[in-house]
């Protein structure tokens, strides 16, 4: 893992951290772990972009494909291929003890 310095930080942002850590009951560092965790999450905006980017990528292989079928139905055609509704068809029975 990386590390970083950060220098001239204002003593009222200090003493925020150090209260924040106290009624966390952990460390300062690991409550400035935690804000900057916070801090640099995904906005939903962030997250749609990164979809669009996906799909965008990923577009051009499914052009054309006449194989595609929805989930549920290759899940109820493995479920049908078994008698046992608790064990897929494409799995090896497991083995008893």
């Amino acid at each position: 893992m990386g590390q970083i310095i950060i220098r001239n930080l204002d003593d009222r942002i200090i003493e925020t951290l150090k209260r924040r850590a106290e009624a966390a009951g952990r460390s300062m560092e690991a409550e400035a772990r935690e804000a900057l965790r916070r801090a640099t999450r995904l906005t939903f905006e962030e997250k749609l972009a990164l979809v669009k980017e996906m799909q965008a990528i990923t577009a051009p292989m499914m052009q054309g494909r006449t194989d595609m079928r929805e989930g549920w139905e290759l899940i109820r055609e493995d479920r049908d291929a078994t008698d046992d509704p608790y064990r897929c068809s494409l799995m090896p029975a497991l083995r008893s003890s």
